[in-house]
């Protein structure tokens, strides 16, 4: 497959910015699509062209498939980048960008369907002998049915969408009393969220780590994880910080998790990047939850104990280079903290939209921002509120918190809310500075559960 020239980034903010420079470090040109809103983003400024493929609202615009495909065609783009979020793990668009004669730049339609059904993802890794979380056999068609499983499995257990992610069709189920009417809840989210309403069931881990896996494969058949990544700091399965590596799993943890993260995707022949995510519990027993079939909100604490582009590495492999190393030739330097800053209420998480008056970033060695925000930039009201990632390394876990301490103490925003008082919050606490914290770290936050899940911003 020959080299593309041209790229269009069909995403916004800060993962459109970070596509955009990796790609031109590689020689090529880029396209940025944008909503009405976006017209002054700042993917828009940097990238060689633009195209407005909508309105302000999301379905109108960055979901809009016909729109963004017709981008990518009046503009000549050989490929299409999906970041995270809004179109990244949908299988048909990934099909149709293929079927259109361009590139995705992500796995197959075939990897995104095989794992975008957790239940029959739970199947295939079962098959693959990674362990899995104990709950049903498949999809739970009615409330009697469920009331079986629920004494077959135990309680409290989980009532889950089969499909989407970030914490919508979930219930945590504490007795049968209260079985049937989560069980219709969860459908009906499920529903609304994914235009699904399939749900399923399984035993709920009291207190674990949410801890995942970095892989990736290319078209040869080669596939290698590069390392953990600890995401258990979470507001309503909502991840807020992550670091790598988890600071509770040794060394031989972490080489039988790796094995087994690579079996899950060596079992779909998985290409390009993705993340296979666990549960590990009190005992250090680690579960398999889900995988996710694109780039990470988190990849950049990854990059920073590898040294490895992981954007530029999924354009060579898009463009069908094998990767550059094998497993035994990946090593981990240091250690790396990401901290998600949102345009939010750090009290009450209400969104904060609103015009940047004033903007001073941090700086320093080994210190890394990734945001699309500016001194005068209008943060509006119809995407995720999260608006910056600000990541450091030390040469350990102490000084890693240290060095974040320093940055977010120099962060400062004004004209909007934003959560970095609450992350100056986490990295003083003594739970978090002793790696002493599960998914419940925030509770007794109203609202929060005390059970790790997928949770993506989308975009």
């Amino acid at each position: 497959m020959p080299p593309f020239r041209k790229l269009l980034i069909a995403n916004r903010g800060e993962i459109a910015v970070r596509v955009i420079r990796a790609a031109r470090e590689l020689g090529i040109t880029t396209v940025a699509i944008h909503s009405e809103a976006d017209t002054n983003a700042l993917h828009v400024t940097l990238a060689d062209e633009a195209i407005c493929v909508g309105p302000p609202e999301s379905a109108g615009s960055y979901l809009n498939i016909p729109s963004v495909i017709a981008a990518a065609e009046i503009s000549d783009a050989e490929a299409i980048h999906p970041g995270y979020g809004f179109l990244a793990e949908n299988a048909e668009f990934a099909e149709i960008v293929e079927n259109s004669g361009l590139i995705f730049i992500g796995p197959s339609p075939e990897n995104i369907r095989a794992m975008g059904d957790k239940q029959q993802a739970k199947e295939i890794v079962r098959d693959a002998q990674v362990p899995i979380i104990p709950g049903s056999d498949g999809k739970i068609p009615s409330p009697e049915e469920a009331l079986v499983v629920g004494e077959a499995i135990g309680y409290p257990l989980l009532v889950k969408a089969a499909f989407g992610g970030g914490g919508s069709g979930m219930r945590v189920v504490d007795s049968p009393d209260s079985l049937t009417n989560a069980f219709l809840m969860a459908k009906s989210e499920a529903s609304v969220a994914f235009g699904q309403a399939d749900v399923y069931i399984e035993k709920y881990v009291h207190r674990p780590r949410h801890v995942e896996f970095q892989i990736f494969g290319d078209k040869k058949g080669n596939i290698v994880h590069l390392g953990d990544r600890e995401c258990s700091i979470q507001r309503r399965h909502q991840k807020l910080l992550e670091e790598a590596p988890s600071p509770v799993v040794t060394p031989e943890l972490r080489e039988e998790m790796g094995v087994a993260a690579v079996r899950v995707a060596k079992a779909v022949e998985y290409v390009n990047a993705g993340t296979v995510e666990f549960l590990v519990d009190e005992e250090l027993n680690f579960y398999f939850i889900e995988m996710n079939t694109r780039m990470q909100v988190e990849h950049p604490v990854t990059e920073m104990i590898t040294g490895i582009d992981l954007i530029k590495t999924q354009i060579e492999v898009a463009m069908g280079h094998p990767l550059p190393w094998t497993q035994e030739e990946i090593h981990f330097h240091g250690h790396a903290i990401e901290c998600r800053i949102n345009a939010e209420d750090p009290r009450k998480f209400t969104p904060s939209p609103g015009k940047i008056t004033s903007l001073v970033m941090p700086g320093g060695f080994n210190v890394r921002i990734d945001t699309a925000i500016y001194p005068g930039y209008f943060i509006v009201p119809f995407y995720d509120s999260m608006i910056a990632k600000l990541i450091v390394r030390g040469r350990d876990r102490a000084q890693a918190i240290a060095k974040m301490t320093v940055a977010l103490d120099e962060f400062a925003i004004e004209g909007i809310k934003t959560t970095i008082p609450l992350h100056r919050e986490i990295m003083r606490d003594k739970r978090f500075q002793a790696g002493n914290y599960t998914t419940d770290f925030l509770e007794p936050t109203p609202g929060v559960s005390a059970h790790g899940e997928r949770a993506e911003a989308p975009g």
